[in-house]
């Protein structure tokens, strides 16, 4: 049997969100002014202004602000449970991009099964093809070809539905 080292892994989360990924939400996003928290590499934002939307994206630390009236982004995976608790703290209504593996964690469970508010989800089409940058530059050998799955975390939205299934 192979033994699997953790040495091989380095870990990333600066996974860019594609245009497409707000093009298929858009008629979701409600007009309003939208913090784009999580800056990366700044075309996430300017993406969302492209799409006709009022947006702050600055390259400022999300725990020390408070911004616009609602959260569009695509936030560091590793510091989701942070988030989500500053996020419900500050009764900010969010659209976030997170692994479908989020949904089944405990801390979701903790953070929302009591919640007046609950979470809803978009479920994409398909895979959202993330542009992989390391260390600030896409590595050479990366080919776009998401292995995981991610959901639109939807909360204070009012969806028509708690899962929206985008065709």
């Amino acid at each position: 049997m192979a033994a699997f080292s953790t040495k091989t892994v380095s870990k990333h989360d600066d996974y860019m969100t594609p245009k497409s990924a707000w093009e298929n939400i858009k008629h979701f996003i409600p007009k309003k002014k939208i913090w784009e928290a999580f800056y990366g590499d700044g075309k996430s934002g300017e993406y969302l202004k492209e799409l006709g939307f009022d947006v702050i994206a600055e390259d400022i630390d999300f725990f020390e602000n408070n911004k616009g009236e609602i959260v569009v982004s695509n936030p560091p995976f590793s510091l989701a449970p942070k988030i989500l608790s500053k996020l419900v703290e500050l009764d900010k209504p969010f659209i976030l991009i997170m692994p479908s593996s989020k949904i089944n964690t405990q801390y979701m469970r903790k953070i929302f099964s009591n919640n007046k508010d609950k979470i809803q989800v978009i479920i994409p089409p398909k895979r959202i093809q993330f542009n992989k940058l390391v260390n600030g530059e896409t590595p050479k050998d990366f080919k776009q070809s998401c292995n995981f799955d991610c959901f639109y975390y939807c909360w204070k939205m009012n969806l028509p539905n708690d899962i929206v299934w985008l065709e």
